[in-house]
């Protein structure tokens, strides 16, 4: 039979995050003790994509459908089942999400923002919910270019609980993000 290896003791920083116990092994932290306060989340991600895949979606001429559309749904309705994707998250009861998708010159800039009144923060929910959006636009462009690629997932800010506000600094962002948008309404598309 083989013998187990014993456990290193902890290290500085297993001490410090609150999902370590103190003989290094992971658990769900317990939130049973905090206040309930309003927390709100803002993520990004961007989708780079050549410029025949970006006319291609500004036309809908993509073998699926709507990419954009079918993008916000999907980081919609991932954001709702964050505790299935991330072991560690505590399962909320979100009171407001909001996908975005916007066609820029060099692929599609998305972003996500969610709130709950809880114990614990939603900026998980927020960043799954662009990283299932910008799943769907490579899954559903991806019979048009494969080499399209996923970037600048990121927490952009966050509010609410003991640690606060967080935002992230303008000039941290990927150019990509700050992308020239184009009209990416439908009936702006469809005119085209």
């Amino acid at each position: 039979m083989r013998k187990r290896p014993t456990r290193k003791p902890p290290s500085k920083l297993h001490t410090r995050l609150s999902h370590y116990q103190s003989i290094g092994q992971v658990s769900m932290v317990d939130v049973s003790a905090k206040p309930i306060t309003t927390r709100t989340a803002a993520a990004q991600a961007f989708v780079t994509m050549p410029p025949v895949v970006v006319r291609a979606v500004r036309k809908l001429k993509t073998p699926k459908g709507d990419p954009l559309e079918v993008a916000r749904i999907a980081g919609i309705a991932a954001a709702k089942r964050t505790a299935e994707w991330i072991p560690l998250c505590h399962p909320l009861q979100l009171t407001h999400i909001d996908v975005t998708a916007r066609l820029c010159q060099n692929g599609v800039s998305l972003r996500s923002t969610v709130a709950a009144a809880a114990q614990t923060g939603v900026e998980m929910e927020a960043l799954v919910a662009v990283s299932a959006a910008a799943l769907t636009v490579y899954d559903m462009c991806k019979a048009l270019d494969k080499s399209m690629q996923i970037t600048d997932i990121a927490l952009l800010e966050k509010t609410g609980g003991k640690s606060g506000e967080y935002r992230r600094a303008v000039n941290a962002l990927h150019a990509n993000v700050g992308a020239k948008s184009i009209k990416s309404t439908k009936s702006a598309r469809r005119a085209k």
